[in-house]
Order: C-alpha cells, then structure tokens, then sequence
C-alpha cells in the first residue's frame, strides 16, 4: 500500500463513523454506504460532483446510475478511460430525496474533499455541477470571478495549492443532461478542452 493509498482508506475510515454529519443517521437507518471516491490516486484530473445519488449510495460508488453513464460516455468521447482519473463528491453521504446538498453538509465534508486533493496533487480539478464548481472556486482563490455556472462552464481558470497551480474547469452536471438532452452537445463540446490535458 502506498502512501497516498494509506491516506484515502484513512479519509474513508472517518467519514464511515461521522457521526456529527447530518447525513449520518439516515445513511446508517437506510444501510447505505458513504461515497469516498474511485479512481486512479495518481490522477492528473480529479472530477467532483456534489453528493452521492440513490445508485451511488446503495453500492458505495461515484457516479454509477444514469448520470454515471452520460459521464463514463463524455470520458470514452475524449479518450480518457474512467480507471485514470479520480472521481469523487463535495458531499459523501446521500442527502434524502436527492436534494442539493445544504451549506452545513458541504461545511462538514469539505474538509475531506480538501484532503483528497492534497493527497492525489492533480494537474485539472473537473468541476460537475454548480455547488463543487462555487465551493473549489472559492478555495482556490478564484471568488472574485465567480458566476453562474451558464457563464462559467467549459473554461479553463488557474487556481494556488498547497502543491503548485492547478487547472480548474467547471463543467454542467452530467445529471442535468438526463432532463434536458440539449445540453449533452455542451457537455461535449465542453469535455473537448480534456483532449489536451490527457
């Protein structure tokens, strides 16, 4: 087991016994899993969504119902196998009736999120959605351009880590294409800019 290994089944190891989470007794009262992440620990490009959905929950894997699909079929679009990169969530535990994630949720499990990125040090952060999009902005020192997501998405921003500069790229969510079609062109034309950073 390497380092970054050790490090990630340790963020696991804790949000398992979360119990300050609001998310946590209906996580443990409906027997589902948090949602650490998957993906490569030497990804250069890290994909954050906002909380795990139903699918997500009940197996304990990042995008893996119908949004996962749109998302795995954008990857194949670009040639980026799913395996190299890492995907993970702001939020690891399912808010009921998949609700947009609440600022104390994303409070309590951000800091884990902060984590993961530390320890996996990627080239690209791939935001999916508006709530990763705003909270990785506002962390690396990019509030000051912060906009909706419409204005945002598909460009390419320059944000400080602890480890050097990272690409950020606000993407739409994949799951908002499932209820409207038109922008599954976007997202592809959107996912194009990964071509380059392969």
């Amino acid at each position: 087991m390497t380092e970054r290994d050790r490090l990630l089944k340790e963020i696991k190891e804790e949000v398992l016994v979360l119990k300050e989470s609001p998310l946590y007794l209906f996580r443990t009262t409906n027997k589902y899993f948090p949602v650490i992440g998957e993906g490569s620990h030497e990804a250069k490009i890290v994909f954050i969504g906002e909380a795990p959905g139903r699918n997500e929950a009940k197996t304990g894997r990042p995008f893996c119902g119908s949004a996962g699909k749109i998302l795995d079929d954008l990857l194949a679009g670009v040639g980026i196998n799913r395996s190299d990169v890492y995907i993970t969530n702001i939020v690891k535990d399912r808010p009921q009736n998949n609700r947009d994630p609440l600022p104390e949720e994303i409070a309590v499990y951000g800091p884990f999120l902060d984590r993961q990125i530390d320890i996996i040090q990627p080239k690209i952060i791939a935001t999916l959605g508006r709530y990763s999009m705003g909270y990785i902005m506002e962390k690396f020192g990019l509030s000051d351009i912060l906009r909706p997501i419409s204005e945002l998405h598909g460009e390419v921003f320059e944000g400080k880590t602890s480890y050097g500069s990272v690409l950020i790229i606000p993407f739409y969510h994949p799951a908002a294409a499932i209820y409207n079609r038109s922008l599954i062109e976007i997202l592809k034309k959107d996912f194009a800019i990964l071509k380059k950073y392969r």
